[in-house]
């Protein structure tokens, strides 16, 4: 797992058939699965009041949290910690991405520093 800030390590449990990893237990989450297509990308955005796990379902990603621009495969799982500029981008194929947010969600709480589509940052339109 690529960690961009320290994260307590998942809980993983051995069962006779492999194993579970267990991200959260009983704490405040939301789970979403993003679909990325071809030649799109999210804003370059952070969140204030929450964390970001992913999960990469897919081949194919750039992923830029912070300064950093990193090419995730399959499988792999990058932490995104609050108050970190972060993007992702699907180059020639969609892109699948198993989102956990840790913390408060809240669309209010994007801050945008750019969007190709627009969109202004939740956080100036109120």
């Amino acid at each position: 797992m690529l960690f961009i800030d320290i994260m307590k390590k998942p809980l993983v449990v051995k069962k006779p058939w492999g194993n579970f990893k267990q991200y959260t237990l009983n704490k405040p989450t939301t789970v979403k699965i993003l679909t990325v297509e071809p030649g799109e990308c999210l804003s370059e955005q952070s969140h204030r009041m929450r964390d970001e796990l992913w999960i990469l379902l897919d081949d194919g990603a750039e992923m830029e949290i912070g300064d950093k621009k990193i090419h995730p495969r399959k499988d792999e799982e990058i932490w995104v910690p609050r108050n970190f500029a972060h993007r992702i981008t699907a180059k020639d194929k969609r892109v699948k991405v198993l989102e956990i947010s840790f913390g408060t969600f809240d669309e209010a709480d994007v801050v945008r520093y750019e969007d190709k589509y627009g969109r202004e940052s939740a956080e100036k339109s109120h």
